[in-house]
């Protein structure tokens, strides 16, 4: 739970890292760990919830989302966004532990997976914040288990010593090697920022050493192709993560400000980005893509968890293609696509056929109410999709078994509830629920445990689960970076006061399903 900024405390800027503590910003207390709120959206009205109680069993699984590891040393980030105009993507100092918290999310996992154990785990997009190598190199190592080094360009150590800053070398627990993880595909991962395929001149200046000269890519009509400004990176020799090299280029008459270079700070398209998943240790190989996908940059997929239980996820890439973008940015936007669309209905016509519950697991949502202004109304759904957020919703309500679209993109803990269109058929609403970023506050994951009642309904418990971190550690200093930050940029808590979310959803199964999962799952109260 954050702790309010005292009264009176001077306003300060992102960057002025050093004086968050002294002047009350980034504190913060532990709460009373949140219920779970019964939604019964999707049920008749009639519907009474009063005598059921769990029966089975069906899944247990946990989501991750918009880490966004940084190579907060590249001359290619956008600092100045957030240094002065204030965009808490383009920089808060929570870009310094981006692989510390990955690490300490992780070992959560390890430790509630001897508790009740996962079938599976699966992270929706935005696994790295600028489509470099090093930064998804950094992300798989940390899911390996590997030995992560988050230093580019010259090894720095602003505090001597080692463990004790965030440029060390440092070893990462690695996911548990009985749990599968999955990948799916977001617009930071294939895309510059997340907003536009690299030019040559972006491309250059990633591996170069000259910081990156733009305007404001959101508002001037040159997009990628307006300059003015040195975008500043993060001097990875200071204790604090000063920033170097940002302001208006007149401030520099004798040329561009430098940082060492890194040829590892190349840029990854689409089929490179995929293929880095081949070259893990941990399971499955290509963590659900396939050796083709690497040659045809189709990151689109489904899988079954469990052999004992009739679910099939659908892994769905709903990100903008570069050459599907007729004014040259993506803004983020959700898309799908002919050859996409015609691939999910496939998918989800034979989950049906079949008799199985599905999950569709995408980096954007679906559907949801976006404000008219500002970033957030950047992530609204491709107006050039070949299928509208409407016509696609009113598709996925033909499909009775479908249970979830899970998702991340807007680092929110948000669920919505798409009720049947037919009251006399409530089976064939559908739930999506949202997860936040480990980036910004408030910094959680969440876990799916989907159980079958003794009415033949099924509720999915979905729980924010904050990362446990040890006080002095670099997670630790990432959880009290992120909340500063969220209090400097004035944003707003949803939903308040801490951004967390705990629901059980019910869903009404069809007739058919009823019967067919009265002999899957298992008993409540024992472990698989």
């Amino acid at each position: 739970m954050p702790v309010p900024v005292p009264p009176g405390a001077p306003a300060l800027l992102p960057h002025q890292v050093p004086d968050y503590s002294a002047n009350g910003y980034g504190q913060w207390r532990f709460g009373e760990g949140l219920g779970y709120e019964k939604r019964l959206d999707l049920m008749p009205a009639e519907y009474s919830a009063s005598d059921v109680v769990p029966a089975a069993r069906l899944l247990n699984y946990f989501v991750m989302t918009d880490i966004h590891i940084t190579d907060k040393e590249s001359p290619g980030q956008v600092i100045y966004y957030g240094y002065k105009w204030g965009m808490i993507s383009g920089y808060s100092p929570v870009m310094l532990y981006s692989t510390h918290v990955l690490d300490a999310a992780v070992r959560t996992v390890n430790v509630l997976h001897e508790e009740k154990p996962f079938d599976f785990g699966i992270f929706l997009g935005d696994a790295i914040n600028s489509g470099q190598y090093n930064e998804l190199r950094w992300y798989i190592d940390v899911l390996d288990g590997k030995t992560v080094k988050p230093d580019s360009g010259v090894m720095d150590d602003p505090v001597p010593g080692p463990l004790n800053d965030y440029q060390d070398r440092f070893k990462a627990a690695g996911l548990n090697a009985s749990i599968p993880w999955y990948q799916a595909i977001g617009n930071h991962d294939h895309f510059w920022m997340g907003l536009f395929p690299p030019d040559n001149y972006i491309k250059s200046t990633l591996t170069g050493n000259s910081i990156l000269n733009m305007g404001n890519v959101l508002t001037s009509k040159l997009r990628i192709q307006s300059r003015g400004y040195y975008m500043g990176a993060v001097d990875g020799r200071t204790p604090y993560g000063d920033i170097t090299g940002a302001g208006n280029v007149s401030e520099f008459p004798d040329g561009p400000p430098t940082v060492p270079a890194d040829p590892d700070r190349r840029f990854l398209s689409r089929n490179e980005w995929i293929s880095e998943f081949f070259r893990t240790s941990s399971g499955p190989a290509g963590h659900g893509f396939s050796q083709s996908d690497i040659t045809t940059g189709f990151a689109c997929y489904s899988f079954e968890p469990a052999s004992d239980v009739p679910v099939k996820v659908i892994v769905l890439d709903d990100t903008m293609k570069d050459e599907n973008m007729p004014d040259g940015s993506s803004n983020g936007f959700g898309s799908l696509d002919k050859e996409r669309y015609a691939w999910l209905v496939h998918e989800l016509d034979a989950g049906q056929a079949e008799g199985k519950l599905m999950i569709i697991a995408a980096h954007t949502p679906v559907g949801v109410e976006l404000p008219e202004t500002g970033l957030g109304s950047l992530m609204a759904w491709d107006k050039y999709a070949a299928v509208s957020d409407t016509d696609l919703v009113a598709k996925l309500h033909t499909y009775p078994n479908l249970l979830l679209w899970i998702a991340g993109h807007r680092h929110q803990n948000t669920i919505t509830a798409f009720t049947s269109p037919d009251a006399a058929h409530p089976e064939l609403g559908f739930w999506e629920v949202e997860t936040a970023s480990l980036r910004e506050f408030p910094q959680q994951f969440r876990t799916f445990e989907i159980v079958r009642n003794s009415d033949n309904t099924v509720s999915i418990f979905a729980t924010d689960v904050d990362p446990s971190v040890s006080e002095g550690t670099p997670a630790a200093l990432s959880r009290s970076y992120a909340i500063a930050a969220h209090q400097i940029f004035n944003l707003t808590t949803d939903p308040s006061p801490s951004g967390s979310y705990n629901a059980e959803l019910v869903k009404q199964l069809s007739p058919e399903m009823q019967v067919k999962l009265q002999n899957y799952g298992t008993p409540a109260g024992r472990q698989r």
